[in-house]
C-alpha cells in the first residue's frame, strides 16, 4: 500500500469550503471580501486571553508586512503557517517526491487535503516555541476564571489554543475568499495589512510620522544640521518616513505597475473559427511578486529559529549549544537584536539605519555591513528567481500547462501546427526565461526599496506585494464586471 492509498482516508476528510455549485454575482463576491477582510481586522483586535498587558517581543516584527496578523493577538501566527506549507509543498512537488499528478481530480483532492493538513500542523509548530519557550508572549503570573484557578502552564496552554485556533481560521477565511470571494485571502491580508502601516506613517501624530516631523522641523522644534542621526538633515532624509522614502514608495508603485504592462505578446488565432483572434500575454514579472512571501517566509524562520537559541542561552548574548558559546552563529544586542555571526549575516536591511554607517546608528564595521548586504542581495535574487520557477509550475502557468490550455481552447499559434508539442515549444522560448528575469527584478527591487526605506517601514517586499496584489485585483474586478455585463464571457473563459 502507497502512502496516497493509507492517507486517504484522512486528507479526503479534512474540513473544507464548499465550492459554489454555479456562478456567484458580483456583488456578492465583493461582499464576502468585505465580510473576510472586517472580520480579519476584529481578529487582529482581539488579544490573547492570559497574556501579560503590554508584554512581549514582536518575533515576526520585520517581517510583518508580508506575514500579516498582528502581535498578541489571536492573528499571532498571521500568514506564516499557510506560506511555510506552501514552500515545503512547492519543494516536495518540484522533486516529484508526492507521486502526485495535479491533472488528475483524485491526486488533486489529496494534494488540497495535504497542504491543509501541512498548515495546521505549522501553526501548531509555530505556536509551540512562541508561548512556552524565551519569554516572547509573557503569560500572567495567575488567572481565576469561573472560580478555577490556572497555574502558568495551563495560562501558557490556553494561549496556544488561541494562537492555533486564530491559525486554523486565517486559513479557513483565505478558502473563503478564493471560492466565494475576489482575490485571495492572503493578498487581502497583505494590502490590509500594509495599506494601515502607510496611512499611519503618513499621519501619525508622533516622532516618525511624516507631516508631525516636517511639523516639529517648520517650528524650530528640530535644528536641521548635518547627516548624523538625530540632527535635521539627517531626519528629513534618512529616516523612515521621509524624502527618500516616499522617493522610494512612489518610485516602487510606479514601476510596479511599469513591469505589469511590460509582456511580450504570442499571437493566436482560433483553429476553427476564421477571423477570431487573440493574444497570450508573458509578462515581465509573469510569476507576479508573490514568489517573494516564500523567500521572505524563509528568511523569517531562520530568524525565529536563531531567537529561540537566543533566549535559551538566558542572559548571555552568544549562542550556547551544549554548552558551549558559539560566536560564529551568533551574538545579540540587549535588544534581542543579532550584531555579528551566521543570523547577523543572513538577517535582511530593513531600513537606512541597518547600513549607513556613516550616520553613526551602525554598531558594525563597514566590512560587515557589505557582507549582509550582499548575501541578503544574493538570497533575494538567486530566491526569487527559483521560487518564480516553482510557483509558474505549481500554478500551471509552466510552457506545458499552458501549451494545453491553449489546445483546448481550440485556439494555435498562427503559422505553426495545431499541436500541443509544437506550442510548448514556442512557449519555451519566452516563459522559463522572463520568469527568472522577472523574479530577480522582484528580488533586486525588494532590497534596494529596503535600504532607502519606505512610509510606514513597510518594507520593501511589503510594498511590492501590496502594489502588485491591488494591481491584479483591479483587473480581477474588472474581469467581473465584465462577465457579469456579458454572461456569454464565463462560457468563453471557462467561469460558468
Amino acid at each position: 500500500m502507497g502512502w496516497k492509498e493509507a492517507a486517504e482516508p484522512v486528507l479526503t476528510r479534512m474540513p473544507a469550503v464548499q465550492r459554489p455549485e454555479g456562478h456567484v454575482p458580483f456583488k456578492r463576491k465583493l461582499t464576502w471580501t468585505a465580510g473576510i477582510l472586517v472580520l480579519y481586522f476584529f481578529l487582529t483586535n482581539i488579544g490573547l486571553f492570559g497574556m501579560e498587558s503590554g508584554a512581549g517581543d514582536d518575533l515576526f516584527g520585520e517581517f510583518r508586512a508580508v506575514l500579516a496578523g498582528e502581535q498578541g493577538s489571536l492573528m499571532q501566527v498571521g500568514i506564516g503557517p499557510i506560506v511555510t506549507a506552501s514552500i515545503v509543498m512547492q519543494l516536495l512537488g518540484g522533486a516529484n517526491l508526492l507521486g502526485l499528478d495535479t491533472d488528475d481530480p483524485r491526486d488533486q483532492v489529496l494534494y488540497q487535503g495535504l497542504q491543509k493538513l501541512l498548515v495546521i500542523v505549522m501553526t501548531a509548530l509555530t505556536a509551540l516555541p512562541m508561548v512556552f519557550a524565551g519569554g516572547f508572549l509573557p503569560p500572567q503570573q495567575s488567572l481565576t476564571l469561573g472560580g478555577f484557578t490556572f497555574d502558568q502552564t495551563q495560562i501558557q496552554a490556553l494561549m496556544f489554543t488561541q494562537i492555533f485556533i486564530g491559525g486554523v481560521l486565517i486559513l479557513y477565511m483565505d478558502e473563503v475568499v478564493s471560492k466565494w470571494g475576489v482575490g485571495s485571502g492572503i493578498g487581502l491580508f497583505i494590502i490590509a495589512g500594509v495599506s494601515q502601516k502607510l496611512v499611519t506613517g503618513f499621519i501619525q501624530p508622533a516622532e516618525g510620522g511624516f507631516f508631525y516631523d516636517w511639523y516639529r522641523i517648520f517650528t524650530g522644534q528640530v535644528e536641521v544640521g548635518s547627516l548624523v542621526a538625530g540632527d535635521g538633515l539627517y531626519t528629513l532624509l534618512l529616516q523612515d518616513g521621509h524624502i527618500i522614502a516616499l522617493f522610494t514608495t512612489l518610485l516602487i508603485f510606479g514601476i510596479v505597475v511599469y513591469a505589469e504592462s511590460v509582456r511580450v505578446e504570442i499571437p493566436l488565432s482560433h483553429a476553427r473559427v476564421k477571423g477570431a483572434r487573440g493574444r497570450f500575454p508573458v509578462k515581465l514579472i509573469y510569476a507576479s511578486v508573490l514568489p517573494m512571501i516564500l523567500v521572505r517566509a524563509l528568511q523569517a524562520n531562520v530568524q525565529f529559529i536563531g531567537q529561540i537559541l537566543n533566549r535559551q542561552t538566558g542572559d548571555a548574548s552568544t549562542i550556547a549549544l551544549l554548552g558551549r558559546e558559539l560566536p560564529w552563529l551568533g551574538v545579540y544586542d540587549s535588544q534581542g537584536q543579532p550584531v555579528s555571526g551566521f543570523f547577523y549575516y543572513t538577517a535582511p536591511i530593513y531600513s537606512p539605519n541597518d547600513w549607513m554607517w556613516w550616520t553613526g546608528e551602525v554598531a558594525q564595521q563597514a566590512w560587515m555591513v557589505m557582507i549582509r548586504i550582499s548575501v541578503d542581495l544574493t538570497f533575494m535574487v538567486i530566491g526569487g528567481a527559483i521560487f518564480a520557477i516553482f510557483w509558474v509550475e505549481t500554478t500551471n502557468m509552466g510552457p506545458e500547462a499552458t501549451a494545453r490550455q491553449i489546445q483546448n481552447s481550440g485556439m494555435q499559434i498562427p503559422g505553426f501546427r495545431q499541436n500541443v508539442g509544437v506550442i510548448e515549444k514556442v512557449m519555451e522560448r519566452y516563459i522559463p526565461q522572463v520568469t527568472v528575469i522577472g523574479g530577480a527584478l522582484v528580488g533586486i527591487l525588494a532590497v534596494w526599496a529596503n535600504m532607502l526605506g519606505t512610509i510606514g517601514a513597510v518594507t520593501g517586499t511589503g510594498l511590492l506585494l501590496a502594489v502588485s496584489i491591488t494591481y491584479k485585483l483591479y483587473e480581477e474586478i474588472a474581469e467581473e464586471q465584465m462577465m457579469e455585463m456579458h454572461p456569454m464571457m464565463r462560457q468563453m473563459f471557462g467561469k460558468e
